[in-house]
């Protein structure tokens, strides 16, 4: 237990201080959406580039926690080259994950590590924004995005 609590800390810390696809609209992003955690003051604009039903290219801006920043920049690395079939069931993959006790529906592979945000229930939110807003960017919804 103690292994997998420090893997969790690790990749949350990496990806929190060196966040993956942290970048203004990328070139040719036809998708995006905004959303916010007002708990925790959490908010991102996420740009998806979709191209013949697959995500070419993503990127995501804003300011958030540290589980918040690193929960979507693992599902960045996740999600690029992916059909929009796979990305929605790794969305409700995830989900799931982060909702019901950290117990996974899918293999998850490096995703699983977000089941430690379970230690900390009043995170959940944090770790389940980025995802929200995009999967309202996949279907092109234009209102704001909000975790309460």
């Amino acid at each position: 237990m103690n292994d997998l609590r420090a893997l969790y800390e690790d990749v949350i810390l990496d990806h929190n201080r060196r966040p993956r696809n942290f970048q203004h609209k990328p070139g040719g992003a036809n998708h995006q959406a905004f959303g916010f955690n007002p708990l925790c003051g959490d908010e991102f604009t996420v740009y998806l580039q979709v191209e013949n039903n697959i995500v070419t290219d993503v990127g995501f801006e804003g300011v958030g926690c540290a589980i918040a920043v690193a929960s979507t920049s693992l599902m960045t690395e996740a999600i690029k080259g992916k059909p929009i079939a796979e990305v929605e069931a790794l969305f409700q993959s995830v989900h799931h994950l982060l909702t019901h006790k950290g117990e996974a529906a899918a293999p998850l592979g490096k995703l699983a590590v977000l089941a430690g945000v379970h230690e900390f229930p009043m995170r959940i939110k944090c770790a389940t924004l980025g995802w929200h807003v995009m999967k309202a960017a996949i279907e092109n919804q234009h209102e704001t995005v909000c975790t309460e």
